[in-house]
C-alpha cells in the first residue's frame, strides 16, 4: 500500500525546530538561515540541514543573492495549509478567539501576504457590508463602487484579475474563527497598508501595528475602530 503524501509533509512539519522556522515565515518575506536558527534556538549548522529538508520537499523556496541565501514559503497554497494546521491546534487547545484579547497576533498580523486577526476580520465584514464587495457563489467580486474605492487608493484591480492567482477569496482565520480576504485584492490591500504607514511590521512576529494615520484612515475610509 503506497503511504499517502501526507506523512511526508508532516514529518517535515511537525519536527519542533522546522515548525517554528516555517512560522517565522508565514509573513511572506524571506528570511536568511542565521535568522531562521536564531528564531528556532538552534545552530546555524542544524539550521541548514532543516532547511535543506525543508527545500527539497517543497515547503520553501531558495534564493541567492551574492553570498547570502533567502528562504521563504513556497507559494501560498503552503501559507494557507500552515494556517490549516494552526486552526486544529487551537482547536485542539480549546481555545476560543477572545482568550488572549491582549495579543498583538490576534489583533492584526499577515497571514503570508494579507491581512489577518481582528482588524482582517473587521476589514472584509466592512467591505461586505459597505456593498463594495459581492459574493457569488464561491466567488468575491468588486461592484462598482468597490471599483471606485480602489481607484481612489490608487490599487490597479484590473490588473489584479488578470493574474493567475485567484483576484478575491475567503481565508478562514485562525483566532477569530472567520474569514478574512485573501488573493490577489488581499494582497494588494496589505501592501497599500504597509506602504502608506497604516500599519508597521513587527521584527520578530507576524504582527502589525496600527499606527495614528492608519487608525485614523481606517475610521474614514472603513468604518473600522482600531
Amino acid at each position: 500500500m503506497d503511504t499517502p503524501p501526507i506523512a511526508s509533509i508532516s514529518a517535515l512539519i511537525g519536527e519542533p525546530a522546522r515548525a517554528l522556522m516555517l512560522d517565522a515565515l508565514m509573513d511572506g518575506r524571506a528570511r536568511t538561515a542565521s535568522e531562521l536558527a536564531d528564531r528556532a534556538g538552534i545552530t546555524r549548522q542544524t539550521a541548514s540541514a532543516h532547511l535543506a529538508r525543508l527545500t527539497d520537499g517543497g515547503l520553501l523556496s531558495l534564493e541567492r543573492q551574492g553570498r547570502h541565501r533567502y528562504f521563504r514559503l513556497h507559494g501560498e497554497e503552503v501559507a494557507e495549509a500552515l494556517e490549516g494546521l494552526m486552526r486544529l491546534g487551537e482547536r485542539r487547545r480549546g481555545e476560543v478567539a477572545v482568550s488572549r484579547p491582549q495579543s498583538p497576533e490576534r489583533c492584526a498580523r499577515s497571514c503570508y501576504d494579507h491581512l489577518a486577526g481582528r482588524l482582517g476580520v473587521a476589514l472584509l465584514d466592512s467591505l461586505h457590508g459597505s456593498g463594495y464587495i459581492e459574493t457569488r457563489g464561491t466567488r468575491l467580486l468588486l461592484s462598482p463602487s468597490g471599483e471606485r474605492l480602489f481607484a481612489r487608493m490608487h490599487i490597479d484591480w484590473r490588473s489584479l484579475q488578470r493574474r493567475r492567482r485567484s483576484f478575491a477569496r475567503l481565508c478562514l482565520d485562525w483566532s477569530e474563527r472567520r474569514h478574512h480576504l485573501a488573493g490577489a485584492l488581499g494582497a494588494a490591500l496589505l501592501a497599500h497598508f504597509l506602504e502608506y504607514r497604516w500599519l508597521l511590521r513587527s521584527d520578530d512576529s507576524r504582527a502589525l501595528a496600527p499606527t495614528d494615520r492608519g487608525r485614523r484612515n481606517f475610521r474614514e475610509c472603513f468604518g473600522i475602530s482600531v
